[in-house]
């Protein structure tokens, strides 16, 4: 497929494509539209940035255009790509075409969403939870849904959305056509396409894991306590937006109270903000009112900003694979970008990680992360040495039975000797005369005293100790009946 003009689709979409400037198609989108026109399932694999949005929102239009009674439903992991998802197609569907949506999502009103529902919207994006909240209050029907995209599906099952979207795909009809499409593709997600694909054409273009080319990635290795102060310089250094990836919430927004407040003009886009909060923050990054953006990993996929020319990994992400989405902000539609990685030692293992995924032929073997001590010794020379100095310590097995063995045998030995002193029978414990003067005093003349005779000894103690239980008298002799007498003062008359 060479260009737009030459695919078999209606003469409205047609119009509505070459509006927008849609003329030479991306390689998944040349490969993916003319099966999806067919009526196949697909499972389409592609890199970020490659216009996946297109290659299902064409075909998903024409089905509609075709079919008058039909509907369509878009599922989405965050609310920021359902919500770009819903501009892309509103923007593809003229006014001759007619064809309305609704944007399910969290975050926003209720009686919004049921208002676009009940004006027949027969194009429905959404986020797996709230799809599921509307199908509970019975507002949204989808016995009639002939046409279902799982769009980056991998991030819908790592956030933990299946059970979800098995509950949607249990109220979808079975007699429907399905687009699966993933930046990755994990095995979980092949298991998803076996149960609920119908023989599915297997669409992939180029290594998944491998960035685009048009990327330049850099790494500058920092201290902790410098990187801040490294940051602001990238800022004066560069030109154009920058988006900045931290590892959490809080240190967002800590990072842009600071930058404010040197001057900068920056915002945070995380999971705590409303979702009004966050369409602000992105319109006025993607108008240019803001340059820098710094986010959490929330919009690692589906950001879709031309604008952005430097990606930031202030903070290393927590998943390999969140990396490539990462740095897939920047070169988006075959424009070119640049993406820089802060270094510190705690991260030698992720990045060693992220570099196996890249490139599979990656050894660890790196002279930038090696850790030079005092004497100028590498980590894995003091590592030796210490396994060593450990080893040496060390018993073999033999050597501990035979040095225990020993011992035992001279205890036995010295305890024979003992014996021989003639000491029979356990030990007894003589209690030895008080001689001490009971108390302290200052007198001179009392020391040398005898004690008093009245102090009785041990042995005198020992003559009154109560041997025996305790006899009491015959109860019988208590008289049964007891009277007592009321003492009755008489109240002196004042």
């Amino acid at each position: 497929m060479e260009n737009f003009t030459s695919i078999k689709i209606e003469d409205s979409l047609k119009n509505s494509l070459s509006k927008m400037n849609f003329i030479k198609p991306t390689p998944i989108q040349g490969m993916a539209i003319p099966v999806a026109l067919e009526g196949k399932d697909i499972l389409g694999t592609a890199q970020t940035g490659t216009g996946k949005t297109l290659a299902f929102s064409i075909p998903l239009i024409n089905k509609l255009i075709l079919d008058k009674k039909a509907f369509a439903l878009v599922m989405c992991p965050t609310r920021e790509l359902a919500s770009q998802v819903t501009e892309a197609i509103k923007s593809i569907v003229s006014d001759k075409i007619n064809i309305k949506t609704a944007l399910l999502i969290g975050g926003e009103s209720m009686q919004k969403q049921l208002r676009q529902l009940s004006n027949r919207s027969r194009i429905i994006v959404g986020t797996p939870g709230r799809i599921n909240d509307h199908l509970k209050r019975k507002s949204l029907n989808l016995s009639a849904t002939k046409y279902l995209v799982l769009d980056e599906t991998d991030r819908m099952l790592d956030m933990g959305f299946t059970p979800q979207i098995e509950m949607v795909l249990k109220f979808v009809p079975k007699n429907h056509q399905t687009l699966l499409f993933s930046a990755t593709l994990p095995q979980n997600i092949i298991r998803i396409s076996e149960r609920y694909l119908n023989q599915p054409e297997r669409i992939s273009t180029g290594a998944t894991s491998i960035p685009i080319k048009k990327i330049k990635q850099e790494t500058l290795q920092v201290f902790k306590e410098n990187k801040y102060d490294e940051l602001i310089n990238q800022f004066l250094s560069r030109k154009g937006s920058i988006l900045v990836f931290v590892k959490t919430k809080r240190s967002a927004d800590k990072m842009v109270k600071r930058l404010k407040e040197e001057g900068h003009s920056a915002d945070a886009i995380h999971g705590d903000l409303r979702q009004s909060k966050r369409d602000r923050v992105i319109n006025s990054f993607r108008k240019g009112l803001k340059r820098i953006l710094i986010a959490t990993d929330v919009a690692a996929r589906g950001l879709d900003i031309p604008l952005i020319q430097h990606v930031i990994n202030y903070d290393l992400p927590q998943v390999p694979e969140d990396y490539v989405h990462r740095i897939g902000r920047t070169a988006r539609a075959g424009s070119e970008g640049s993406a820089l990685t802060f270094l510190t030692s705690d991260d030698r293992l992720m990045w060693n990680s992220i570099n196996k995924l890249i490139d599979p032929n990656f050894r660890i073997l790196q002279s930038g992360f090696r850790k030079k001590s005092k004497n100028n010794r590498t980590i894995k020379e003091t590592k030796n040495k210490k396994r060593k100095f450990i080893e040496k310590k060390k018993f073999d097995l033999k050597d501990k039975k035979k040095f225990f063995t020993k011992r035992r045998k001279d205890r036995i030995g010295e305890n024979k000797k003992k014996k021989d002193f003639g000491f029979k029978g356990k030990k007894k414990f003589f209690k030895k005369k008080y001689t001490k003067p009971l108390g302290f005093t200052n007198n001179p003349k009392y020391f040398g005293k005898k004690p008093l005779e009245s102090s009785s000894s041990s042995e005198e103690r020992q003559s009154y100790i109560f041997k025996g239980k305790r006899k009491f008298k015959n109860r019988n002799n208590r008289p049964k009946k007891f009277t007592f007498k009321k003492y009755n003062k008489k109240r002196k008359k004042f």
